[in-house]
């Protein structure tokens, strides 16, 4: 079973008391932005050292200073063998890479996903204005490509071998006419959608242009548009889980205890500091959220891997929000990597933007080897492992996984 189907069951089945909580990394920026989507490369150390002191991504030519999209695969494959995550969520095209042509999640616990719209509040082009006009609805995948990877698929057996999840995104806007389209475009999804056996959930955005409320009272806004809009859908259409902007304690609260069969989740917005991101899972579960959906806050960490085991911590409560900083940069400063930020600016709490004009922060580098698939656990380790010797995160209970990554950091 893929743990977002059985932590899905647990929260249904226990709303009050489960702790499962589910994080999906959001691997789709070539949808938004293009060819900076999978970030910058940097170096490690000066030009003509030796290989070993450059960042693990090395990269021998000058012209681009941006990863490409055989690195981004790459990434991709090492969150998927770290398996830390439940959702990966990419691009049609890059779903149909790794998932169709090369089965990536068939025998992962984690459950792939594509992004099924992309309204024109994601079209972040260099040098376009589009950012600065209200959202549009519009749509490029379509749902059989995504499930299949072509234009109509064999629903006989009812199983796909691309991905069967899908991320729809609608902005309100407080505007009549441009959210009843939004809506309308919404509907003919939600009917394609139920027909084809397709899964979702549902993204929604701040207005990306002013909508005349207040700022204090537009989570209120966006929590009562999602609950009206929801009302009207019968079970076989309804999200999965709901992806919104984190509008603080009281609003989260309101809208989790609403309704205990609703699922709510958090959205990262732009980079900004280790601590902004730790920060808001912690705060986000805290109050009832049980999914945060990372993009740019994953990719933009110095080291992808390092950052995605500390999110995984902090949602089983193991660690602190503060404490996870202050371990992450151990860990970058055990792999000789220098971070963006210096460690008291990296614990500072900032204003974090959740619109695609302001994406905060600068991209850094990834890894492009496992270390963790690398790892033979000592004699002595007192987690489950795989055949192969690396460690089965899957299996992991809390208490399992905080021996390893002890064990992990005094190394």
């Amino acid at each position: 079973m893929k743990s977002l189907d059985a932590k899905l069951a647990d929260i249904r089945a226990n709303p009050g008391s489960s702790k499962a909580f589910i994080i999906a990394d959001a691997k789709d920026p070539d949808m938004a932005f293009g060819v900076s989507a999978p970030g910058h490369r940097r170096y490690l150390s000066a030009k003509g050292a030796h290989p070993a002191r450059f960042s693990p991504e090395l990269w021998t030519r000058d012209e681009f200073g941006h990863r490409n999209l055989p690195e981004l695969l790459d990434i991709i494959r090492e969150v998927a063998a770290q398996g830390l995550v439940d959702i990966v969520l990419m691009s049609a095209h890059v779903n149909e890479q790794l998932t169709i042509k090369e089965g990536l999640f068939r025998d992962s616990h984690i459950t792939p996903a594509a992004r099924a719209n992309d309204a024109t509040d994601v079209w972040a082009a260099r040098h376009g204005n589009y950012l600065s006009h209200a959202a549009q609805p519009f749509r490029s995948a379509s749902i059989d490509h995504i499930q299949c990877g072509k234009l109509d698929c064999d629903r006989d057996d009812g199983d796909f071998p691309g991905a069967n999840l899908g991320l729809y995104s609608i902005t309100y806007l407080n505007d009549l006419e441009r959210d009843k389209r939004t809506l309308e475009a919404f509907h003919a999804f939600r009917e394609e959608a139920e027909r084809k056996r397709f899964r979702y959930f549902l993204e929604v955005f701040d207005p990306n242009v002013d909508s005349g409320i207040l700022p204090e009272k537009l989570g209120e806004f966006i929590n009562d548009q999602i609950l009206r809009t929801l009302a009207g859908i019968a079970e076989a259409g309804r999200p999965d889980f709901l992806k919104i902007v984190y509008h603080g304690p009281r609003l989260m609260e309101e809208i989790c205890q609403y309704d205990p069969n609703l699922i709510v989740g958090v959205l990262g917005g732009s980079a900004g500091t280790t601590y902004d991101a730790f920060r808001l899972l912690h705060d986000a579960k805290k109050h009832g959220a049980r999914v945060a959906l990372y993009g740019r806050k994953i990719n933009n960490a110095e080291h992808q891997l390092a950052f995605i085991e500390f999110l995984r911590l902090i949602a089983e409560d193991t660690v602190g929000p503060e404490e996870a900083v202050h371990a992450y940069h151990g860990v970058l400063q055990g792999k000789g990597i220098t971070p963006k930020l210096s460690l008291e600016q990296d614990l500072e709490l900032t204003e974090q933007s959740m619109r695609y004009s302001d994406t905060g922060g600068k991209p850094s580098v990834a890894i492009r080897n496992n270390p963790l698939a690398k790892h033979k656990p000592r004699p002595s380790a007192t987690w489950p492992t795989k055949p192969g010797g690396t460690p089965d995160f899957a299996s992991m209970t809390p208490a399992q996984r905080l021996s390893y990554h002890t064990a992990r950091l005094k190394r």
